[in-house]
């Protein structure tokens, strides 16, 4: 007996399971971005100014508007660019690098309080905008608080407040703010 040569028996195997698993990912991602997408309430960040009951009052003109480029500060630094009641500026703003390398920018002002009123006015301000105090006190013995905070740009924003003399019925002082690509 002999058998007649016989071709090998064929096994088909369908690709339809695996493109099942497929077409249901791609269903299922279909259908949670559609969920997304009509969910979506945005986010939006606070526009209320804190009140500092017991402080000094901001004054209403911009007088750090210098210090203000297209884009920099960042939309979450620039709320801090405030100065109190009755202060006058002494000089123009100052942007020492010109653009060039991180931001910059300071500008002289007389204020007619007393340094520790002017200090307690930012170090409330400030903490109340969601700034950390890390410093105060220069190196040169000056009254001088130094504020922090992360800016929504990816960089770390410092301002500081420097007293520069003070007499009896006003204050000379400073305040810079800069982009601090070092950590602190």
């Amino acid at each position: 007996m002999t058998d007649r040569p016989r071709p090998p028996l064929t096994t088909t195997t369908s690709i339809w399971p695996a493109a099942a698993v497929l077409i249901l990912g791609v269903v299922m991602l279909g259908v949670f971005l559609i969920i997304n997408e009509v969910s979506n309430q945005g986010v939006s960040a606070p526009t209320t100014i804190p009140i500092v009951v017991g402080g000094l009052g901001t004054e209403a003109a911009h007088l750090l508007t210098g210090c203000e480029q297209p884009g920099t500060p960042p939309s979450n630094i620039v709320p801090a660019l405030i100065v109190p009641v009755g202060t006058t500026s002494s000089g123009s703003s100052v942007l020492p690098n010109d653009g060039a390398g991180d931001f910059d920018c300071y500008r002289t002002f007389v204020t007619t309080v007393k340094p520790s009123a002017l200090l307690g006015y930012y170090s409330a301000q400030l903490k109340s905008r969601g700034w950390n105090l890390f410093s105060t006190g220069a190196s040169n013995g000056s009254p001088q608080e130094l504020f922090q905070k992360a800016g929504s740009d990816t960089f770390y924003w410092v301002i500081g407040i420097t007293v520069n003399s003070s007499s009896a019925h006003s204050s000379h002082w400073t305040f810079r703010v800069y982009q601090n690509s070092e950590t602190i």
